[in-house]
């Protein structure tokens, strides 16, 4: 063993961080051809029993980390904008109640752009909400309907004024590298964008994933995805757009103002502890990963069973969170500090790293390593899923 620290030296102190709870909403009205998130489609749902099931799951949750106060909450999904924003507002309270919230905590929700739940934006923003994540995902109507969703463009950029006017920060998102879509028609899009002034967006290239309708579209045929090269032209005209627009890229995905990133997110990709309630939700906390029960109604009998909706709960070796903590920090632009990481698992760097690789990557202008921080330069971030695999020693 590599050890640097004992388990008392590395966790001292790190019980008082705070942390940032996660809260799955798993029902849409529909599923998106693309999309392979846990989400479903109820003609009906028992906002009671979800009340119990997620009052009960976050509980369970608290019991285990007193102490920790919140810096942020995230409700996903599924389309959390469905939710009633009375359960949205008593969730939040008991989570004050359970941990207290950090100074300035921020409340993320993220919601569809439909004219029945941007209704409700006022209303969720009173419950406590104070950032929302809009999935406009594109400005084409064509492209609206090709993409699934229910909303067109004017129904969108209504429910973005409305939350403007509602809370806080809001970001949207916008997929790109769709089937035909050239550099002119990308760059023009990112510039209608631009003029609506919010603090972050996030560009998610279009992935074929697995399961997905989109994918037997693929595999039959049916739908030809972008090339490589073009979609790595597609990510470099972002971050010419992005950055001289002043949201530059903080994540692979994410640009924002300066000050405007989300802390949630960032909480993921620094590797720090967070707490994931509701169907499917994974959590880090306690050097342990947990993740709940995916399909709704084995959730809600879980709970009911054992008070939790815990389906995994297990302990992770220094050598596992040293992956995840590289496979997590080495996506956002500030990198990773390998001294707070070997701080954080008792593991020297040098056992973390194929040092060769990194030496010769460095000598291509792929990454940078200097002065205990490890990032993976903009020139190597549209290839950073082929140079993990090269970088992460085996440990």
């Amino acid at each position: 063993m590599h050890e640097l620290a004992s388990t008392a030296e590395k966790m001292n102190g790190s019980d008082m961080v705070p942390l940032a709870l996660y809260i799955h909403w798993p029902f849409c009205v529909s599923k998106c051809p693309y999309c392979d998130f846990n989400s479903h489609v109820r003609a009906q749902v028992d906002v009671a029993a979800w009340q119990a099931a997620l009052l009960a799951d976050m509980a369970h949750e608290a019991g285990l980390t007193p102490g920790r106060k919140l810096s942020s909450i995230f409700f996903g999904g599924g389309t959390p904008s469905l939710m009633p924003p009375a359960l949205v507002e008593m969730l939040i309270a008991a989570a004050e109640r359970h941990w207290g919230f950090a100074d300035n905590i921020e409340i993320t929700l993220e919601a569809n752009p439909s004219s029945v739940e941007a209704a409700n934006f006022h209303d969720l923003a009173r419950a406590g909400v104070n950032r929302v994540s809009l999935g406009l995902q594109s400005l084409d109507d064509q492209t609206l309907q090709f993409l699934g969703r229910a909303h067109d463009v004017a129904e969108g950029l209504a429910a973005l004024d409305t939350a403007q006017q509602a809370f806080g920060r809001v970001s949207f998102d916008l997929i790109y590298a769709r089937p035909g879509q050239s550099l002119a028609d990308w760059q023009a899009e990112l510039g209608l964008a631009l003029t609506f002034g919010t603090g972050h967006l996030s560009l998610y290239q279009l992935t074929i994933e697995p399961g997905t309708r989109f994918e037997t579209l693929v595999r039959t045929g049916a739908l030809i995805s972008a090339d490589d090269d073009h979609c790595a032209d597609l990510f470099d005209l972002n971050r010419s757009i992005m950055t001289t627009a002043g949201l530059p890229a903080y994540e692979i995905s994410n640009h924002a103002k300066p000050g405007q990133e989300s802390r949630h997110n960032q909480t993921y990709w620094r590797y720090q502890d967070y707490v994931g309630i509701g169907p499917g939700a994974h959590g880090r906390r306690l050097e342990s990963a947990t993740e709940r029960h995916k399909k709704p109604e084995n959730f809600l009998s879980a709970v009911e069973r054992n008070g939790n909706g815990l389906k995994v709960e297990q302990a992770l070796s220094p050598e596992t969170r040293a992956m995840e903590a590289l496979m997590m920090g080495l996506r956002l632009a500030e990198g990773l500090d390998l001294r707070a990481l070997e701080a954080k698992t008792g593991l020297a760097a040098a056992h973390m790293l194929d040092q060769q690789a990194v030496d010769h990557l460095s000598e291509l202008g792929l990454l940078n390593a200097a002065e205990g921080r490890l990032t993976i330069s903009p020139k190597g971030m549209p290839l950073l899923d082929a140079l993990l695999p090269k970088i992460i020693a085996d440990i």
